[in-house]
Parts: structure tokens; C-alpha cells; sequence
């Protein structure tokens, strides 16, 4: 690891940076939250690598065509539905966001909101606007397999409901499911709040959505 000694002058001026980055954070967020464009950064693609896109994935017409079939659902999703959704997001570019919940709630609370209301306006920006997009929900290691599945579709549904109702996104553009107590965030604590979060993915860019 490099190590570099900061002195005199250059030590003020890290200080003062240190400063103005705590000044700006807006008020009700929490400092680990991720802004509209880190969002966009890592949910955008393009068909070169670069520093801020994914590089295209590749998406077969059936992977395609299945996204599309279960764009805009609000019933359950089968077992067999969310396991081919998680084979094709796997290859999607993703952003872990920590929408977090209270142990055993589906409600939004007000310290998600901040972080939400960046997702509303990165999902809205040009670079995204007309994406498809999927919201996976995800529970801590308390409870059954089932009660927590159910949970989790509630939580990826209340983060769809307010991206409807606040930044007016399509439902046809957003798949919600539940994947319960799987994919921990934190694998070595199951019960960490942490793990009690939605991921999300871009499963389509506008002009794959479109077509």
C-alpha cells in the first residue's frame, strides 16, 4: 500500500475538503447514502467499458423476451419466475443500494426516504429514464423461509409503490420480487440489518425495452 504524508498547507487543505463533504450532505441523509449519479453510474451500461458504464451484458431474445413478460405484474411471482430473474440479473448491471427496514416491517421509514428519492431521480434521468428496472427485496436470517420470501415481496412492492407515486415512473418499467433470506449483504452476521434491503438492477436498457 503507498502511503503519502501530508504536511503544512496540503494538511489544511484535506481538512477543509473533509469539511465541505460533511457540510454537503443534505438534510435527513444519512452520509452512506449513494447520490443520483453514483446510481446512475452503476445501473447505466454502454456497449465500451468505461470508468462510470458497464459494458453492454449480454441478453438473448428469450432472456429478453421473458423480462418482459413479467413487466408490471402485481401478483406473486412464481419460485421458477425469480430464480430465472436472478440467473438474468446476475449478468445486469447493479447497484446495492441500503433501502433498509425495521426488523419485521415493509414500511418506508423516513431515513429511507433520502435514499429513495435519489433512486426516483437517477431512474428518471436521461441515462435511465424508460429502463426497465428490478427491485429484489431482501430479509435478515429471523423467521421461516416463507414468511420472510413474503416479506421481501412486500418491501421490493413498497419501494415500486413510492418510485409510482413520487417520481410517476411506469409500473410496466419496474419488476418487484422477493428473495427472502437469501443473498445476504452480510453473510457472516445472518441477522444484521444490513441484510434487510432491496437491490437494484437494470434488467433492460430503454432501447431493449422498447423493442
Amino acid at each position: 500500500m503507498l502511503i503519502q504524508t501530508i504536511s503544512g498547507k496540503g494538511l489544511r487543505a484535506a481538512i477543509l475538503a473533509a469539511g465541505l463533504a460533511l457540510i454537503a450532505v443534505p438534510h435527513g441523509a444519512s452520509a452512506g447514502d449513494i447520490s443520483a449519479q453514483q446510481i446512475i453510474d452503476g445501473l447505466k451500461v454502454s456497449k465500451t467499458r468505461s470508468l462510470s458504464a458497464h459494458a453492454q451484458p449480454a441478453m438473448s431474445a428469450g432472456d429478453l423476451a421473458f423480462v418482459k413478460s413479467v413487466r408490471g405484474k402485481t401478483r406473486s411471482l412464481s419460485s421458477g419466475d425469480r430464480e430465472q430473474l436472478a440467473a438474468i440479473a446476475a449478468k445486469r448491471p447493479s447497484i446495492d443500494l441500503d433501502i433498509n427496514f425495521d426488523f419485521n416491517s415493509a414500511a418506508v421509514t423516513p431515513r429511507a426516504e433520502p435514499q429513495l428519492n435519489n433512486l426516483g431521480k437517477a431512474l428518471t434521468s436521461n441515462e435511465l429514464a424508460g429502463s426497465l428496472i428490478m427491485l429484489g427485496g431482501h430479509t435478515d436470517g429471523k423467521g421461516s423461509d416463507a414468511y420472510n420470501r413474503e416479506l421481501s415481496e412486500r418491501r421490493a412492492a413498497a419501494v415500486k409503490h413510492y418510485l409510482i407515486e413520487k417520481f410517476r415512473i411506469p409500473a410496466a418499467n419496474l419488476v418487484s420480487t422477493g428473495y427472502g433470506k437469501t443473498g445476504y449483504k452480510n453473510p457472516s452476521n445472518p441477522f444484521a440489518a444490513e441484510n434487510r434491503r432491496v437491490e437494484v438492477i437494470n434488467m433492460a436498457s430503454k432501447d431493449q425495452a422498447a423493442n
